[in-house]
């Protein structure tokens, strides 16, 4: 395993690190979600993503029951805030609910502070000036050692990033993956100038790019796609044309000797920006895979195959995503 430094902080986290999103908030049992634990140890993977809203509540739970049988100084761990967590819960970044979230996480989690606190989507409705000093007080109160965000606009993350005297941001969490590029036309470079990391989700699109899901075919039974609770996230990608430019991927994976997965993968590490891709499993064997991609470096001609592969079935542009709304508040 390779590590990079997250941005301005001094956090070195492992190229592939484990998320919980739509597994260990129930999507698995908890056995499956240890196993799958242990096998990121062993293979060196240092960095944990999970957020409240997971299961509400149950991937954060679920870890802290688990990372407590390991040294607090061994692993890396990320959460979030934003979303509501009971139906009748608003949710958003408010001084009071910042204060409220982390304080609920870090007792779910069975630890006394978190790496990164990231704000899971921008508040419209909040002061970004309040949201910006509820997060510093957060810091300065040794509960979190770093903030991030996830899916902010370039827009926001210049206004985030001049609330004066607040603390600044190392991290960005934004979905990036062969078939989808839209945060390198502004984000990128904007962080990159202000010492904030990529720490990119769903670099397998879900497990699409694995080319495990084949154009005309049901998902294999064993597949999130074919899952009850996990199912409904991923049936929207099993789309023809994509399934198909996926397909087409396997010759240029053959190439360079890779596996779809490791050749997806491998191409989301390729950019400096990038410093940690987050990966999703539901079983041991499949961690101890994907963490065989950090390392693995992209020759020009496989980057222009893959290119040439996929077409136009690429999102290029920058879209907002799920619950991303533009727009900023100010006092």
């Amino acid at each position: 395993m390779d590590y990079r430094q997250l941005g301005s902080s001094d956090l070195q986290v492992s190229e592939i690190a484990l998320g919980s999103w739509l597994t260990y908030s129930g999507g698995v049992g908890r056995e499956q979600t240890k196993a799958c634990t242990r096998a990121a140890f062993e293979v060196g993977i240092n960095f944990f993503d999970t957020a409240n809203v997971y299961g509400r509540g149950a991937a954060e739970q679920a870890w802290g029951e688990i990372l407590s049988g390991y040294p607090r100084s061994s692993y890396i761990l990320a959460t979030k805030l934003f979303w509501p967590m009971v139906d009748d819960h608003k949710g958003g970044l408010s001084a009071s609910e910042v204060h409220a979230q982390i304080d609920a996480s870090l007792a779910r989690l069975r630890t006394d502070y978190v790496d990164i606190y990231q704000c899971h989507r921008f508040d419209i409705e909040t002061p970004i000036e309040e949201t910006m000093e509820a997060l510093s007080d957060v810091v300065r109160a040794g509960k979190a050692r770093y903030i991030g965000f996830s899916e902010w606009t370039a827009e926001q993350i210049h206004a985030g990033l001049a609330v004066a005297g607040s603390e600044k941001f190392v991290s960005s969490q934004p979905q990036y993956n062969l078939l989808w590029r839209g945060p390198e036309r502004e984000v990128f470079e904007l962080c990159s100038r202000e010492g904030i990391g990529q720490v990119v989700w769903s670099p397998l699109k879900q497990g699409v790019l694995t080319g495990k899901y084949l154009p005309d075919r049901e998902p294999p039974s064993d597949s999130r796609a074919a899952s009850e609770k996990m199912g409904p996230f991923v049936q929207r990608w099993l789309r023809d044309p994509l399934l198909e430019a996926v397909q087409r991927l396997r010759p240029v994976a053959e190439q360079a000797g890779l596996s779809l997965a490791h050749l997806a993968l491998a191409w989301a590490l390729r950019r400096d920006e990038v410093a940690a891709a987050i990966v999703g499993a539901s079983r041991p064997e499949q961690v101890s895979d994907n963490a065989r991609a950090s390392g693995v470096k992209l020759s020009p001609d496989i980057l222009a195959a893959i290119d040439k592969a996929l077409g136009d079935v690429v999102a290029r542009d920058f879209e907002l995503a799920y619950g991303a709304t533009a727009g900023v508040l100010h006092r």
